[in-house]
């Protein structure tokens, strides 16, 4: 499924798991929410808790990956009564304007029936809970610039990026300077610009990085 969030160049997520139980008539809900940075590695997150919680009754998630045009999303009431589990969790995810992480819930039944109400309040909290464990962080979409220059350029090249919150993923030394920065996608142009201004126009960019 795809989300109709704009194609901005920021996004919120969560910086570390979170996990909170409560217990309800009961039942114990284990709510764990973490950051995942594709829909294989939330999957894998679902995966490991299932083999680990084996004997649980239901595991009932939400995950959302992406941004923009790009962003996926799903839910599953995992075998409660249809809408009381995974959309209530979803809930959670984006009236925070979430997205990179999945949340599950683990219940182990105690015996006695909650109804659908009570089981959405409970999925609900549960989800709540281990969001509020965490912490929110604000992340940026990045392009790969690539580039080359003097040697004798570096290390203002180098300064410039690191002030600018660029992060260098690969360069190679030889008679010139071949690197590759990640640089936040709004400001692109601009960092491409003070980059000729800072080496005088000695610097010539790659652009199938």
């Amino acid at each position: 499924m795809t989300s109709a969030m704009s194609d901005a160049d920021s996004f919120l997520t969560i910086d570390r798991p979170g996990r909170a139980e409560i217990k309800i008539k009961g039942s114990k809900f284990i709510g764990r929410a973490v950051p995942c940075a594709d829909e294989g590695e939330a999957r894998a997150v679902l995966d490991d808790i299932r083999k680990k919680d084996y004997d649980a009754s239901h595991h009932c998630y939400a995950y959302h990956i992406g941004t923009g045009s790009r962003s996926v999303f799903h839910y599953s009431d995992a075998g409660e009564p249809s809408g009381t589990a995974g959309r209530p969790i979803f809930d959670h995810i984006t009236g925070q304007n979430l997205t990179d992480l999945i949340i599950v819930v683990t219940r182990y039944f105690g015996g006695t029936k909650l109804g659908t109400g009570g089981l959405t309040r409970a999925y609900s909290q549960a989800a709540e809970a281990s969001l509020a464990a965490t912490r929110t962080v604000e992340r940026f979409l990045t392009c790969k610039v690539a580039m080359t220059i003097p040697f004798s350029d570096y290390n203002n090249v180098e300064r410039l990026l690191r002030e600018n919150d660029c992060t260098i993923v690969k360069n190679d030394f030889s008679d010139l300077v071949r690197l590759t920065a990640a640089v936040r996608q709004s400001r692109v142009a601009d960092i491409k610009g003070r980059l000729i201004e800072l080496t005088s126009a000695r610097i010539s960019f790659d652009e199938t990085a």
